[in-house]
């Protein structure tokens, strides 16, 4: 019987001891691990903005939560139930009041819009800057079917209802215990950065709710002096261009834009005196609340510049729909809040650097 050959000590190819080979694999699994998460995040992108949306709604309630405690000291949840019976009340009593004259205004004013849109598409064609109506049609048609294909998810009526119960339901949830929430997010986080990703944490939701306390106040400004305004001036459909603005406040830059076309096109559907008088209306409101709302609404809240604002809105709007139009806001001041944080911490690291040089010479 023959002896067995020697054995080697050099390690396998394969081995995780040698280190081109632990070194290689460790950059394969670094960008296998981005290109997964990057298709998960697109699959999942609609579902992620869902989850957001719920978050920004907690926070919503948890704002009132917070400021319900400084005149009730009572348990947090009798105070979640206050909260969340008081707005259910008043979007039923806003809705039993003003149903029947909204629904009428409604009908009205997709004719009236319908109309003014013939008239100005009329024009532009007969001075050769438009398609004639025909061809107009054809495009219509045409972006429709392509469009409807990529954003029918979201286009019946019976998805937006279902999107909207699941925002309600998420953020529900994540405002009764929001504490337990963040305590299973920091879970994901390695120990040693667990402290410093707590203090970001605290002050990006601290941000969050003095953002949306500030938008809340904007959107009842804008909304009741507009509203109120084109009453004064007999423009029709007073009530609901007023609700429409104050709902299109949560969107600057944007919602001012569609909410000043809207008022303009009903004025003029009305004569020109109720056509200039909208116009008056729209910048009039538009000049108090930029020059005095959002200011002083920004030195107690967060200041984002418009350009940036304006930027990351379109860009989100482009990816994401009209959902994500509506959270770009959200979005940017969470970002703005964890870079401000981490400049702050990089510039006490400095600090702390050259305290110690010095002390060494």
């Amino acid at each position: 019987m023959s002896d067995p050959a020697p054995l080697t000590d050099r390690p396998a190819p394969i081995e995780f001891r040698e280190g081109f080979v632990r070194r290689e694999l460790t950059r394969a699994a670094i960008w296998l691990g981005l290109i997964a998460a990057m298709a998960v995040a697109v699959l999942l992108v609609q579902p992620l903005l869902v989850i957001f949306a719920g978050l920004v709604f907690a926070t919503l309630l948890d704002g009132g939560v917070r400021l319900l405690g400084r005149v009730l000291p009572i348990g947090r949840g009798w105070r979640l139930l206050i909260v969340v019976l008081a707005v259910t009340a008043f979007l039923l009593g806003t809705f039993y009041l003003t149903g029947v004259e909204m629904t009428q205004q409604v009908t009205e004013l997709r004719s009236t819009l319908e109309t003014q849109a013939g008239k100005v598409t009329g024009w532009l064609s007969s001075q050769g800057l438009m398609p004639g109506t025909s061809d107009i049609n054809g495009l219509l048609k045409q972006s429709v079917g392509s469009i409807g294909k990529l954003t029918s998810w979201v286009g019946t009526a019976v998805g937006a209802v279902t999107t909207m119960f699941m925002i309600l339901i998420i953020g529900l949830f994540l405002a009764m215990d929001p504490e337990g929430y963040a305590r299973g997010l920091q879970w994901f986080v390695p120990r040693a950065a667990r402290a410093e990703f707590a203090i970001t944490q605290a002050r990006v939701m601290f941000t969050l709710r003095r953002l949306l306390a500030g938008r809340l106040l904007g959107m009842a400004v804008e909304g009741v002096l507009t509203g109120i305004a084109l009453m004064i001036g007999g423009v029709p459909m007073a009530l609901l261009l007023g609700i429409i603005a104050g709902i299109l406040a949560f969107i600057p830059n944007i919602g001012a834009i569609v909410t000043g076309t809207l008022m303009i096109a009903v004025g003029f559907s009305a004569g020109q005196d109720a056509g200039f008088w909208a116009i008056g209306t729209y910048l009039i409101v538009q000049t108090f609340d930029g020059y005095v709302v959002v200011p002083m609404v920004a030195k107690r809240t967060v200041d984002l510049p418009p350009a940036l604002t304006l930027s990351t809105q379109i860009m989100a709007s482009a990816l994401f729909g009209i959902l994500g139009l509506a959270l770009a806001d959200p979005m940017t001041a969470m970002a703005k809040t964890a870079l401000q944080r981490r400049s702050e911490r990089e510039a006490a690291r400095d600090g702390d650097s050259a305290r110690a040089e010095a002390d060494i010479g």
